[in-house]
């Protein structure tokens, strides 16, 4: 095989890359040209028909709605929340807990709350730094800790979206492919966990607090895989999150120390206490996760009438319809949950135009880049086929010369390399989502060429872009930007960026234990 066509084939995810890196230009832009470029290299060099191409990209943005719709509606959610004084109301609780144990304090805070808040859609990045602040942490830590500390666990993030995504493309059930991720949860959680030490203490804080640590990161990694084995996979964050924050609070019991210090609140803190009760608070999140368990249980009918019965196929691309399942996604019961809540909430006319308002601007940019990068994956995986979606010429489709080159390249280590894949492509696109569209078809295909397992293969590969969120420019950035420190993101990616690659190079050694 020549270079030319594979360096084709990569040529839009290195263009996007640049625009990304060098350009600094933002994750929507940067993809859209990367669509347009994708489109043009897959009609002009693969041979594939403009009406295919743009076929495939309709499919992709219609594949790209459970996690499109989920940063709107949790974007609207968190919106309110804030605009009604609820997000204050927590914020104030989590100020007060565990003010004697340093190491306790981070785990729960980042670890336990960092991984609840983004299983129910909120924005650890934008409510943790604050808190950190407050609790007397450097803006370094404020912004790294809450960046790193749910990365374990991104795959069950926003009520399962992730594992969803890679179910459909694998094309095999979410209670079967949620496993896969979940064996890596122990030993991944709990790297997240002893890393977050070292930024904050380097080795002395790693060893004053390894049993915490581990009791974190065991206890989110196991939950997980429980949570997997009993089929209430997309509540899996929701319960790793309590149970860590659970664990710590008995663990601080045992050792005699307080659970709480109300002397950390200030006037704010007391004002939020006063206007709102803090069930209230949390009442869109309370309706979400009960919502949540009754669509999933396995032993209740929700869950196969919402997902099977009323799956609601839409055919674009002919023989391989996407199933909406409108009834089941978690961007409805986001919605639901918000709007049932705001009785309790007590949003008046005033609240709810400026949260209207803030939501048109914030929401519709993340929307688009997820849908423009599922839109790049399936052009990708369609290339070179012919008007009637046949693949005549393997050779012209481009995820099949990218598994030929990566196989010959990488031969039996190519486990190895799949998480770092994943880790570039979740840097790339944004969120885990998108890089397991981007990436799944050619882990694949690779792992078939190799005699591995493929759906091990692409999950690590996952893994690697939910670790991507640590090194994330945006997320980053939106970090520093909720505690006004627009600039330190640049010095806190070159720490995050060594944890992540040991982290994702942990994953890989473990991918090719038990690829083979």
């Amino acid at each position: 095989m020549t270079i030319i066509p594979v360096l084709l084939a990569l040529l839009p995810i290195i263009a996007i890359f640049l625009l990304l890196a060098l350009r600094r230009m933002p994750a929507d832009q940067a993809g859209l040209i990367g669509l347009v470029l994708t489109i043009f290299v897959a009609c002009l060099f693969f041979k594939t028909p403009l009406l295919i191409a743009l076929q495939a990209s309709a499919t992709g943005i219609l594949a790209s709605l459970p996690i499109a719709l989920v940063v709107a509606t949790s974007i609207l959610q968190v919106t309110i929340m804030i605009e009604t004084g609820a997000i204050a109301r927590v914020v104030a609780l989590v100020k007060t807990i565990s003010p004697t144990d340093q190491i306790v304090q981070i785990m729960i805070i980042n670890v336990g709350f960092g991984t609840l808040l983004t299983a129910l859609g909120a924005v650890p990045v934008s409510i943790l730094p604050p808190i950190m602040i407050a609790l007397g942490y450097s803006s370094f830590i404020a912004i790294s800790l809450p960046a790193i500390g749910y990365d374990a666990l991104t795959t069950y993030a926003l009520l399962g979206v992730p594992v969803v995504v890679f179910s459909g493309f694998v094309g095999r059930p979410v209670e079967e492919v949620g496993l896969y991720f979940a064996r890596y949860m122990p030993v991944i959680s709990t790297c997240i966990a002893l890393g977050m030490l070292w930024i904050v203490g380097r080795w002395k804080m790693v060893w004053r607090g390894l049993l915490p640590a581990l009791l974190a990161g065991l206890t989110a990694g196991f939950v997980c895989i429980g949570m997997n084995a009993l089929g209430f996979i997309t509540t899996t964050g929701i319960a790793a999150g309590l149970a860590v924050i659970l664990v710590m609070l008995v663990y601080l019991k045992i050792n005699g120390k307080p659970l709480r210090d109300r002397n950390k609140m200030d006037e704010k803190d007391h004002q939020a206490e006063k206007n709102i009760s803090l069930a209230a608070a949390i009442s869109p999140w309370l309706i979400l996760v009960v919502t949540s368990l009754l669509i999933n249980a396995p032993f209740l009918p929700f869950f196969k009438l919402t997902f099977v019965q009323l799956a609601m196929p839409v055919e674009i691309i002919p023989g391989a319809p996407e199933k909406v399942r409108l009834f089941w996604q978690a961007y409805f019961w986001i919605l639901i949950s918000t709007i049932l809540a705001l009785p309790f909430l007590k949003a008046n006319r005033q609240q709810m135009a400026i949260s209207l308002r803030k939501w048109l601007k914030r929401a519709p940019r993340p929307v688009l880049a997820a849908a423009i990068f599922f839109a790049i994956a399936y052009v990708i995986n369609h290339s070179g086929k012919t008007i009637d979606w046949e693949l005549l010429d393997p050779n012209q489709n481009m995820i099949y010369i990218l598994a030929n080159a990566s196989a010959a390249a990488f031969g039996r280590l190519y486990p190895l390399a799949a998480p770092f894949l994943g880790l570039l492509g979740g840097f790339i696109s944004g969120s885990e989502a998108s890089s397991i569209a981007m990436l799944t078809a050619l882990h694949l295909s690779t792992a078939e060429k190799i005699g591995a397992l493929g759906l091990l293969v692409a999950a690590a590969s996952g893994i690697g872009g939910g670790l991507a969120s640590v090194i994330s420019p945006a997320k980053l950035q939106n970090a520093a930007a909720s505690i006004d420190r627009i600039g330190e993101e640049a010095q806190v990616i070159r720490t995050t960026f060594v944890i992540s690659m040991i982290i994702t190079a942990v994953c890989a050694v473990m991918t090719l234990i038990w690829a083979y």
